[in-house]
């Protein structure tokens, strides 16, 4: 898997695993546990989320710019896990008030923004020598695999944790219980009986009186997730000793002679003190044309002006010579834009989904892909029956018949000790994504291998268009199965006193979870073609002394995306389900027909660079 490539590989991607972790952690449980904790409704705390994922990938672009400047990459990137860190050590702390919570959340975006884009430069420095070159793209899916590993356990992680406290306090875990609790403390809670039925199901006892029932269940689910975020600490540890130790077989990106010396060849003004006010003029006025055309909404506005003024402001900057590039990849990060908002939705609507449309319970074959020992034996046994088949040494062979045989009566020995029907926790489902990329990674660059031996590899740009019309089949998935589905806005309504009341969703409007397990699939795969592929578009196309500050464009283009997260959760309470994953579709096929109007452009600069 690694021949070819540079030792450093192996330490980037290790020590972004403890990144990883914590992105995983916060994508699984942090909207479950605002609501959780603070009671907030499902657009308070998508606007929550998408301004920490705005953050996260936002600040990348200061990062980007202080990497650039000081040229000190592995600096600032260490300088970045110690303040991810210290955020996730603040999220641990039980009882904290919304707003210390959020300054928690803050300081793991600013390190993160330090951290992120500049250890995908890094990446890309590696792969500048033209011993290397070829491989390029290979190593962004290797380094893309390699740190979802740590990924996947940590929904698996979070879910341990928050259940064994839960437990610790005599109760057993259900989803839609923390908003049933609010509803009731806050009077609008409708069904009362069916919470009354539920509170007794999770204490093992009657319950007489519902009201410290909802203050201890609400106490004890969130306090469950702190202790999840400090394992997302201590998995942030692991990854600053493995970069501390093996740092030294990273690059150290010098400049050259002219590069020092030569103003036109740093990420200075270039001779044009003007760039900067352009570019803040640049980025006011869309945001108030942006502003109006939504709504009045300030986060898109905000959004959109940051990314115009970064536009108006590169472009100023960049010399004659630069352009071309540098517009080829900012056409790429429009698109990327929207694939973001519509693939993030994982954290935020299809959690929703997941925690309200699912069934709460499954069968036993099921249950394996929701509790790690068994869905660990069932992956090595398909692991097993592809070595078996696939490779040629008998002594390989054997292996695999082995790996098939005894970890698949292991998968049999877990199944057959589960219920008819068996519990399953909505953040599980975050594992999907990472797994599915683990499991992926080599088939697709195998696939195309195969391609490129015979000279039909799509070029990058073209896998990104690709990617993106995946993406919207995805959504079609979810679509279908949300049809007939009751809706979120028809489970609240105004009694006669004027009074909002609350409705939990009802059995009847409960699927398989294997809707959602398959739209995770396949928009897995969409973020193969796109992600890893635009990582090593920009790393190619990039000038030499924009490396940092165009990954951290990438991830500023990532964080518009994350910023628009919101409309999702805007919409999730005033739309049909099926027309809420249809506006998805439509952006995601619109920017897929975009991308192909400019491949030549795009296909062009690609060749120019290399």
């Amino acid at each position: 898997m690694l021949k070819g490539h540079p030792k450093g590989l192996l330490v980037a991607f290790f020590s972004n695993m403890g990144e990883r972790f914590g992105f995983y952690t916060m994508m699984a449980i942090l909207v479950l546990f605002l609501q959780a904790k603070y009671g907030l409704t499902e657009e308070q705390a998508g606007t929550y989320y998408s301004w920490f994922y705005f953050g996260i990938y936002g600040l990348a672009l200061l990062g980007g710019i202080l990497a650039d400047a000081t040229n000190k990459y592995k600096l600032v990137i260490l300088l970045g896990i110690i303040i991810m860190f210290s955020g996730y050590i603040i999220m641990a702390v039980p009882g904290l008030s919304l707003t210390i919570t959020l300054i928690g959340l803050f300081t793991i975006a600013f390190g993160n923004g330090l951290f992120k884009g500049n250890l995908q430069a890094v990446v890309g420095q590696m792969y500048d020598n033209e011993k290397y070159a070829k491989v390029r793209d290979s190593a962004f899916m290797i380094f893309y695999m390699g740190i979802n590993i740590g990924a996947f356990f940590a929904p698996f992680a979070a879910t341990s944790m928050r259940n064994w406290f839960l437990r610790s306090k005599g109760f057993e875990h259900d989803g839609s219980l923390p908003a049933m609790c609010h509803a009731y403390l806050k009077g609008e809670l409708a069904d009362v009986d069916t919470f009354q039925a539920l509170a007794t199901k999770v204490s093992g006892t009657e319950v007489t009186d519902l009201t410290p029932f909802a203050n201890d269940y609400i106490n004890a689910f969130s306090v469950g997730y702190n202790y999840a975020f400090g394992i997302a600490a201590v998995a942030m540890v692991i990854s600053l000793l493995v970069y501390v130790i093996f740092n030294k077989y990273l690059p150290k990106k010098e400049r050259s002679h002219a590069e020092t010396n030569d103003g036109s060849q740093t990420v200075k003004m270039s001779g044009k003190p003007m760039a900067i006010p352009l570019a803040l003029l640049t980025g006011v006025v869309v945001f108030f044309a942006v502003y109006f055309i939504s709504a009045m909404n300030f986060d898109i506005a905000f959004a959109f002006g940051l990314f115009a003024a970064f536009v108006a402001w590169i472009v100023q900057i960049a010399t004659k010579e630069e352009r071309p590039r540098i517009s080829a990849l900012l056409l790429v990060f429009l698109v990327v834009i929207f694939f973001w908002m519509s693939f993030h939705q994982n954290g935020l609507t299809l959690t929703l989904f997941a925690r309200d449309y699912t069934l709460k319970a499954v069968d036993p074959f099921t249950n394996i892909f929701f509790n790690l020992e068994s869905i660990l034996a069932f992956i090595g046994t398909v692991a097993g029956f592809f070595i078996l088949i696939l490779r040629k040494k008998p002594i390989e062979k054997a292996i695999g018949a082995a790996m098939l045989i005894g970890l698949g009566y292991l998968t049999y020995y877990f199944v057959s000790g589960y219920d008819s029907l068996n519990p399953i926790e909505p953040e599980v489902f975050q594992s999907f994504n990472p797994l599915f990329i683990v499991a992926l990674t080599f088939p697709i660059m195998g696939f195309f291998t195969w391609l490129r031996n015979r000279n039909s590899e799509p070029s990058t740009p073209k896998k990104i268009g690709i990617g993106m019309i995946i993406a919207a089949v995805g959504f079609v998935i979810i679509l279908i199965g949300s049809l007939n589905l009751i809706s979120p806005h028809s489970l609240q309504y105004v009694d006669e006193a004027g009074k909002l009341q609350y409705n939990p969703v009802p059995d009847s409007s409960r699927i398989m979870p294997y809707w959602l397990i398959n739209s995770y699939l396949v928009l897995t795969i969409a973020e193969l073609f796109l992600s890893p592929m635009g990582l090593s578009f920009v790393s190619k196309v990039a000038p030499a002394r924009f490396q940092g500050l165009m990954q951290g464009g990438w991830l500023l283009a990532t964080a518009v995306g994350n910023k628009l997260l919101v409309v999702g959760s805007f919409f999730w309470g005033k739309l049909e389900l099926w027309q809420l994953w249809a506006i998805f579709i439509f952006v995601c096929l619109l920017s897929a027909v975009f991308i192909f109007t400019i491949m030549k452009r795009l296909e062009r600069v690609t060749k120019d660079s290399m």
